[in-house]
C-alpha cells in the first residue's frame, strides 16, 4: 500500500485509488508506515474504544487546564525575546554601541535571517525527534542566548547574538501548530491557536509596562547597570524558566503524557480520530514531500505569510520609533505602545471562538484584515497635528495577526500526512522569515522620521493577505466537492482505520477541508 501511494499523485487520483484499497483491512497494513497513534491500540480491538459526551468533556477540561496555559506562557515570553530589542533601542543601546540607524534595520533582519537558516531542519527535526522534548531544549537556550546581550559590547557582538535567536526560535511556531493538531480536534484548533497567538499581545503589554518601568526608573534613581541590559537579562532569565515548565510538563503526544491514566492515553488518541490526522510519525516520505510542493495551498499559505509579515517585520522592530515619529516622547512611545498589544488579543480571541462557534474562518479573517487595512490607511491620511488619529490608526493595524494565524489554523486543520505538514509548516515559516527579514528595510533611515513608504508598503501588503484569504477559501470548498464525488462513487468504502494510516489530505477522501 505504501509503495502504490508514493508516486507524486493529483488530488483526483490520489482520492480515486482509495476505492481500490477500500478493502484492505488494518492488520495487513504495514504498522511501521503508520501514524504513532496505531500504537494505542495495540492489544485491543479499536471497534471496542469508545467514548461518551461526559469522557470527551472531561478529557478535553483536562488537556486545556494543563497543555494551554504552559503554550500561551511560553508563546508571550518568544514574543517578548525578539521584540526586546525594541524596548532595547529608545533605552540608549543605539548609542552604547555605536549602532547607526542603517545597522539597527539589520539587527531586525538578521533574526530572521537566522530563522530562514534553520527552518528546513527544523522541519525534518520536529519530525525526527521527540516533539516537546525538541521545543524545550530550543527554549531553554533562547533564553540563555538572549541573556548573552547584557554582555554585548559592539554591533557585530549583538548581530551574531540575534542571528542564533532567530536560530533558536525557528521550531516554535511550527512545533505548536503540531502539539495543537495532535491534541485538538478541528473545531477545537482555532481557538486554542488564537489563544496561545494572542499571548503576543499580552506579552506587547506586559512587557511595554516592564519597559516603561525600568526606564522611568532608571531616569529616577539610576541602576548598576543599563536599563537596556537589565530587559534583557529579564527577559532571557524568565524564557530559561519557562522552558523548564515546558520540559516538565508538556509530553511528546499522548502515549507519554504522564498526568494521563493509560486507559485516557488511548481516549485522548481516539478523541482526535475525528481529524483523520494522526498524531505523528518518524518516518521521513518523499512522496509526500513531491506532493507539498505540488500542492497550490502551499504556496497560497507562503503568500499569505509573506504579505501579512512584511508589515509585521518593520512594526515588530520600528513600533516605539513609529509611535515615536506621531510627535510622542521616548517615555510616551513605550507606554502608548501596550494598548496595541490589547487590539491584538482582542482580534485574535475573537476570531479564534467566533470561528469555532460559526466556522468560516477565512470570512472572518478578511474582516480583521479590513480593520488592519482601514489603520493603515489613517497613518498615511493624517499628519501630526492629528496624532491621536494616527496613534489610533497604529492600534488597528494591530488586527492584522488574524490573516496570518488563520493559515496557521487551516495547515493544523487541513494539511495531513506528518511529512508533508511538517514541510508545509517549513515553507510557511520561510513565508513568515522573508516577509520579516524585508519589513524593517522598508524603514529607511532616509525615511525618518515619518517612514511614509513603509506605511504604504503596509497598505498594500494588507490588501495582497486579503485577495489570497479569498483564494484559499474557494480552493478548498472547490477541494470538498471533488472529495464529496470519490465517497458518492459506486462502490467506494471507506478503509477501516483510515484516520491512523499517515495518509495526506489528498490521499483520504474522508477528510474534508475547513475554511
Amino acid at each position: 500500500m505504501a509503495d502504490e501511494m508514493k508516486g507524486g499523485h493529483s488530488p483526483a487520483q490520489s482520492m480515486g485509488s482509495s476505492e481500490k484499497r477500500a478493502d484492505e483491512d488494518l492488520r495487513e497494513y504495514d504498522y511501521t508506515d503508520g501514524d504513532d497513534a496505531l500504537k494505542a491500540y495495540e492489544g485491543i480491538d479499536p471497534d471496542t474504544v469508545h467514548l461518551d459526551e461526559g469522557t470527551r468533556r472531561r478529557l478535553l477540561w483536562r488537556i486545556d487546564l494543563i497543555i494551554m496555559p504552559v503554550l500561551c506562557l511560553v508563546y508571550g515570553f518568544n514574543f517578548l525575546d525578539k521584540t526586546a530589542i525594541s524596548y532595547a533601542s529608545v533605552m540608549g543601546i543605539n548609542k552604547d554601541l555605536g549602532i547607526t540607524k542603517y545597522e539597527y534595520s539589520w539587527l531586525g533582519s538578521l533574526f530572521y535571517f537566522g530563522y530562514l537558516a534553520m527552518e528546513f531542519p527544523v522541519g525534518r527535526f520536529l519530525q525526527y525527534f521527540p516533539l516537546a522534548k525538541y521545543l524545550a531544549f530550543g527554549i531553554i537556550m533562547r533564553g540563555v542566548t538572549l541573556s548573552c546581550f547584557a554582555a554585548v559590547k559592539d554591533w557585530p557582538g549583538a548581530a551574531v547574538l540575534r542571528f542564533f535567536l532567530g536560530v533558536l526560535e525557528a521550531s516554535v511556531m511550527p512545533g505548536f501548530t503540531l502539539l495543537t493538531s495532535q491534541w485538538y480536534t478541528k473545531p477545537e484548533q482555532s481557538a486554542r491557536i488564537s489563544l496561545w497567538a494572542s499571548f503576543n499581545g499580552f506579552a506587547q503589554i506586559f512587557g511595554g509596562l516592564v519597559a516603561y518601568g525600568i526606564a522611568t526608573g532608571n531616569d529616577k534613581h539610576g541602576y548598576g547597570i543599563a536599563a537596556w541590559k537589565i530587559v534583557f537579562l529579564f527577559c532571557g532569565l524568565a524564557t530559561v524558566v519557562v522552558g523548564f515548565i515546558f520540559l516538565i510538563v508538556i509530553p511528546d503526544n499522548q502515549l507519554n503524557a504522564w498526568w494521563l491514566s493509560k486507559n485516557d492515553r488511548t481516549l485522548a488518541v481516539e478523541r482526535v480520530r475525528v481529524n483523520q490526522q494522526g498524531i505523528g510519525n518518524r518516518r521521513f516520505k518523499w512522496y509526500q514531500l513531491r506532493e507539498a510542493f505540488i500542492d497550490p495551498l502551499t504556496w497560497a499559505f507562503v503568500i499569505l505569510t509573506v504579505a501579512a509579515d512584511i508589515p509585521n517585520g518593520g512594526i515588530t522592530s520600528f513600533f516605539s520609533l513609529l509611535v515615536k515619529s506621531f510627535g510622542y516622547t521616548q517615555e510616551q512611545s513605550l507606554l502608548y505602545g501596550t494598548p496595541a498589544g490589547a487590539v491584538e488579543i482582542i482580534a485574535i480571541l475573537s476570531w479564534g471562538f467566533i470561528t469555532q462557534k460559526y466556522d468560516n474562518r477565512m470570512l472572518w479573517a478578511l474582516v480583521a484584515m479590513t480593520v488592519a487595512l482601514l489603520g493603515a490607511i489613517l497613518i498615511v491620511a493624517l499628519n501630526n497635528d492629528h496624532k491621536v488619529g494616527r496613534l489610533i490608526g497604529y492600534y488597528l493595524t494591530l488586527a492584522f495577526p488574524v490573516g496570518e494565524i488563520a493559515g496557521i489554523t487551516l495547515i493544523a486543520s487541513n494539511t495531513a500526512g506528518y511529512t508533508k505538514k511538517t514541510t508545509q509548516l517549513a515553507l510557511y515559516t520561510i513565508g513568515y522569515c522573508v516577509g520579516n527579514i524585508i519589513g524593517p528595510q522598508t524603514f529607511r533611515a532616509s525615511d525618518a522620521p515619518e517612514y511614509r513608504p513603509a506605511e504604504i508598503a503596509i497598505i498594500v501588503c494588507f490588501g495582497v493577505a486579503m485577495l489570497d484569504l479569498a483564494f484559499i477559501a474557494w480552493y478548498c470548498r472547490r477541494q470538498n466537492k471533488k472529495k464529496a464525488q470519490v465517497r458518492a462513487a459506486p462502490g467506494y468504502k471507506k478503509i477501516k482505520n483510515i484516520e491512523f494510516l499517515d495518509l495526506t489530505d489528498w490521499e483520504n477522501p474522508e477528510l474534508i477541508y475547513v475554511y
